[in-house]
């Protein structure tokens, strides 16, 4: 029979859906990236989120950076709670003792660490540094190989932190569970943050690569919608009763309204009443077909002023919870983020006319127009 490893939850939105499940229990991960990747926020926020499960983290540091610059900048994290320091979140620097005494004795201070703190968690921040001192390729496995069996003899997982370049073909690659690359490129004018899972043992992992961003509330996975949604979320079931459209004239035009299940196209010039036609749409929303209106150009405001205008009592299907309004201004985007804002909007409130009001082409400017959508599970 095929066995279902158990899992080890990071805690990080989109990121256990990458790793089909989280990273498996009592193995060893190596999270790869150029500094500024944000390798140091994504290993402290799944210690975090490990301690507030109840399991004690030991965090191990090389690098010559004081913990108390650390935790100033970890401080203006959400996730990041001080009482936890000292209690089921231990920091322990072993800088002095690898420049002093090298590998081994940082093997044996592990050993003594990790069965004192009875921890489930370990994080390595600064692979690099313990590569340096290495004298051959063999003595870095040795070292990770060391790490790796006693953490593993009390069922602990690992992370293996690393400023090597994301295309170095390390040593450590081949004794290790899996491979996270962070990257953050610059594109056109833009930074760009994507992920990688390069490796990933005993797990089906999305593969490519998945957008994340770095903001107050730490970093934020969005799996790769093609990736994410390969199988249809949700079992197809097509009512072939028709949905009024809330137009007056068309649904005699189109045999009785729309399809339900169905995707209706607009597409006309500007001013043609492209907006018009949805807010018609919308207007029809009731408690049992409540309806969202999700746009990039009028804000909920501007929305409310126009329906107002065209006789339409859009904030009274507001007020009694039958429609809603989602503005994305035209900013600076992540397209998966939009997408999983949108999914997730769909699925709370059971939507059943969804209004995409955007363009997809600055001649044309079409505008899509959902009439229903199933539940999403996800």
């Amino acid at each position: 029979m095929t066995q279902i490893l158990p899992r080890f939850s990071t805690g990080i939105p989109g990121l256990d859906t990458v790793f089909g499940g989280g990273f498996v229990e009592g193995a060893s991960y190596i999270v790869q990236g150029h500094p500024g990747a944000g390798k140091t926020i994504l290993a402290n926020q799944i210690a975090f989120a490990t301690a507030a499960a109840g399991k004690n983290v030991l965090y191990v540091t090389l690098l010559a950076e004081t913990h108390d610059r650390l935790f100033q900048s970890l401080s203006t994290l959400s996730f990041f709670e001080k009482e936890r320091l000292g209690s089921n979140i231990v920091y322990v620097s072993v800088f002095q003792t690898l420049s002093k005494e090298g590998l081994g004795a940082v093997v044996d201070l592990l050993r003594k660490e990790t069965k004192r703190q009875s921890a489930s968690l370990i994080v390595f921040d600064g692979l690099l540094n313990a590569r340096d001192r290495a004298e051959t390729d063999l003595d870095v496995k040795t070292f990770v190989a060391e790490v790796q069996s006693q953490a593993a003899f009390v069922g602990c997982t690992v992370l293996f932190l690393t400023s090597a370049g994301v295309q170095d073909e390390s040593p450590e690659h081949t004794m290790v569970d899996g491979v996270l690359e962070l990257h953050e490129e610059l594109v056109g004018v833009r930074t760009v943050r994507r992920l990688r899972p390069r490796k990933s043992r005993g797990s089906a992992a999305l593969g490519g690569y998945h957008q994340y961003e770095i903001s107050g509330d730490g970093v934020s996975v969005f799996p790769r919608i093609e990736a994410a949604f390969h199988t249809p979320s949700a079992t197809d079931n097509p009512d072939p009763r028709p949905l009024r459209s809330g137009i007056e004239g068309f649904d005699e035009i189109t045999g009785g309204g729309l399809p339900q299940g169905s995707i209706t196209l607009l597409i006309g010039p500007s001013g043609c009443g492209k907006t018009s036609f949805g807010l018609n749409f919308l207007s029809a929303a009731s408690q049992e077909e409540p309806g969202l209106h999700f746009g990039f150009y009028e804000s909920r405001d501007r929305l409310l002023i126009k329906a107002k205008a065209l006789g339409l009592d859009l904030q009274g299907h507001i007020e009694r919870g039958e429609v809603d309004i989602l503005w994305q201004p035209l900013t600076e985007n992540l397209l998966d983020k939009l997408a999983y804002r949108l999914f997730d909007a769909v699925s709370a409130r059971g939507v059943k006319r969804l209004f995409i009001d955007s363009s997809a082409d600055s001649s044309v400017q079409p505008f899509i127009l959902v009439v229903w959508w199933n539940s999403l599970r996800h």
